[in-house]
């Protein structure tokens, strides 16, 4: 009787009643293998869209934080990019190094006015071909430093005094002003700062070259007036400026040694002069340096 009573307790309740304590337990025990499989699957998916979201995210440069960085696949046969720009380079290069080396002969008298030169026989004394030299000589006339001979190449433009006051009158009319403004309105240390070129002319001119002078005296100019904060002023200026250093016919290297080394003296006597604000002495000076030059 005790082990059918512990059997009806522990098996059933009752004589054809079934087993709820086993089916309970059997039951849950079959449904939760599907459900792990699902929250397996789930987890899955999880991961996949994860994974998707983070590579879309490195894809378009984003950052993630959990991300393990992608390796950056080999480029075969790269493009040469700097290989292609190199001619392009070179040939301004050219041009550019050719044009100064004429600016140069230019202002020291070695090419003389009045005469022809032909691009091939320049360019045979510079070492180059003849296109870049032909090139640089098309920018000097528009310069007005030279002019077309068809047939022939290019002739040295003759300039007298007349010219030359005429360019004094026009950058005196320019940077007068300009440089009274400043001397007003630029701080004294500002000023200060501009003795290094002041000086580079000093040095430039005790050598005697005019083509020296002539770049270390424009490379001065150019950094007053570019006090004003105008571009275009300190272009024109530039440019009048080269103009008015060109030489003239009959004696393009008159100017010695000791008229460019008062030259430059006047660009220290000038900066000084503007650091203490003095107006009439900046005056003065501005006027008498474009008459003199």
């Amino acid at each position: 009787m005790e082990q059918a009573g512990s059997l009806g307790m522990h098996g059933s309740t009752g004589r054809g009643a079934p087993d709820i304590r086993t089916a309970a337990v059997r039951v849950p025990a079959q449904s939760r293998v599907p459900e792990r499989r699902r929250e397996g699957e789930r987890d899955r998916e999880r991961d996949v869209a994860a994974g998707a979201s983070t590579v879309g995210a490195a894809a378009r440069g984003e950052h993630t934080h959990s991300e393990v960085p992608l390796p950056c696949p080999p480029v075969e046969n790269p493009p040469p990019r700097a290989e292609a720009a190199r001619p392009v380079v070179q040939r301004a290069s050219v041009r550019g190094q050719v044009l100064a080396a004429l600016r140069t002969a230019l202002v020291g008298g070695e090419l003389v006015p009045g005469e022809v030169y032909s691009a091939p026989a320049l360019g045979e004394r510079f070492g180059v071909s003849a296109t870049p030299v032909r090139e640089a000589m098309q920018q000097l006339a528009l310069e007005g430093a030279v002019e077309v001979v068809p047939n022939r190449g290019f002739r040295v433009v003759r300039r007298g005094t007349r010219e030359l006051a005429e360019l004094a009158e026009i950058r005196a009319l320019i940077e007068v002003p300009v440089m009274l403004r400043l001397a007003r309105t630029v701080a004294a240390a500002r000023w200060a700062e501009l003795r290094p070129l002041a000086e580079a002319t000093v040095r430039a001119a005790s050598t005697g070259c005019r083509a020296t002078y002539a770049e270390s005296d424009r490379a001065f100019h150019r950094a007053v007036l570019a006090l004003a904060g105008n571009d275009q002023l300190v272009q024109i200026a530039e440019d009048l400026h080269r103009r008015a250093q060109w030489p003239l016919v009959g004696g393009p290297v008159s100017r010695g040694r000791a008229d460019l080394v008062a030259d430059a003296a006047e660009h220290t006597a000038l900066l000084e002069a503007l650091i203490v604000q003095d107006l009439p002495v900046v005056q003065s000076l501005v006027r008498e340096h474009f008459a003199g030059a």
